[in-house]
């Protein structure tokens, strides 16, 4: 009898195949179940640290605004409008703030008696600024910026009778946001594209508009992308464009007075316009 029982419970110890189906099933809906919400915190938290990055923007602009009494300009160059190729001087906004984004090494390795796209400030053009990387762009390469600052309400060329905050040759002082800094962007995300001139170009690679819908330029694919790689030859090399970020459903932006938003591609193209005109 005593055998008979081991042989039972040997028996009873192991799964029927029926079972091992149904336990895996159970688990793959679980999976299934979780997964979205793993994502969903993964994108929140890259969203968190977009923001963080926008924001030291915020600051490091206004701490320029303080100690220099205007907002530095947009894209500095002796010709008009600005095309977006590597000819031109181009030192932009985002190389006179370095010093209050705690890059003051990187700022005194800067020759501005050169362009930007002399082999003098190539080293410099190459490095990788971690607050200028959105942690949910596709883009890999180094020396690129996935941030730019509102030159224009509409679509058209760097100039300098633009309506923006950033734009060519001219430096606006906080008297001239006529709206208000808090109804007027002062940057937000874009897409790192293919033929992107890099983080210190004063083109559409650090400028753009609000003309253009969010989110209304589809990018293309990223592979064989180089720096410093010139524009497709179907755009304009006067086109900007507008704001794009690989967050789900809209884009970050930056207002005049520090606070950051999450704008959806569903938000009016009129508002959205009238937020990149500072005097409007």
């Amino acid at each position: 009898p005593w055998r008979r029982d081991l042989r039972g419970l040997s028996q009873r110890a192991a799964f029927t195949f029926m079972e091992l189906l149904v336990v895996t099933a159970i688990i793959g809906i679980l999976v299934a179940l979780l997964l979205p919400a793993v994502q969903a915190c993964r994108e929140a938290a890259r969203r968190c640290q977009c923001t963080n990055h926008l924001n030291q923007l915020a600051i490091a602009v206004h701490s320029y605004e303080m100690a220099h009494g205007v907002y530095p300009p947009g894209t500095v160059n002796a010709t008009r409008p600005v095309v977006s190729r590597p000819e031109g001087y181009h030192h932009n906004w985002l190389a006179q703030i370095l010093p209050f984004l705690e890059e003051k090494v990187t700022y005194r390795h800067i020759d501005r008696t050169v362009s930007v796209y002399n082999p003098a400030n190539t080293a410099v053009r190459r490095v990788n600024l971690q607050v200028l990387r959105c942690p949910s762009s596709e883009s890999g390469g180094k020396g690129y910026s996935d941030y730019a600052g509102v030159h224009h309400d509409v679509e058209s060329p760097i100039d300098t009778d633009n309506h923006g905050v950033f734009f060519l040759n001219h430096s606006v002082a906080y008297e001239d946001l006529v709206d208000g800094s808090s109804n007027s962007l002062f940057f937000g995300e874009k897409r790192t594209l293919a033929g992107d001139l890099g983080w210190m170009s004063g083109t559409r690679a650090t400028l753009r508009n609000t003309g253009v819908s969010i989110n209304f330029d589809r990018p293309r694919r990223q592979g064989g992308m180089r720096f410093g790689q010139m524009p497709a030859a179907e755009e304009p090399v006067v086109k900007v464009g507008g704001f794009s970020s690989s967050h789900p459903g809209g884009a970050m932006f930056a207002f005049g007075d520090g606070h950051v938003g999450f704008i959806s591609n569903t938000f009016g193209d009129v508002p959205f316009q009238q937020l990149g005109n500072r005097a409007d």
